[in-house]
């Protein structure tokens, strides 16, 4: 099963009746909306997803507060 790289649905590439090449892969659509939508932009659905960004570090612990008596 292949992946609608524009809806997401799984389609059967076997019986899939609407597929584009882009380079040398070849994508299966659902239907021809789907089709239509990603050769319009192929780069668009094709593109490399965003690197996630590095959590954030939590923020220091303060120091303890120090008492008045020694």
């Amino acid at each position: 099963m292949a992946k609608d790289p524009v809806c997401g649905m799984y389609v059967d590439e076997k019986t899939a009746k609407f597929k584009s090449q882009a380079g040398p892969q070849t994508y299966y659509f659902c239907a021809p909306g789907c089709k239509a939508r990603f050769d319009a932009n192929p780069k668009q659905f094709t593109a490399p997803a965003p690197a996630k960004p590095a959590p954030a570090k939590p923020a220091p612990k303060p120091a303890p507060k120090k008492s008045g008596c020694s």
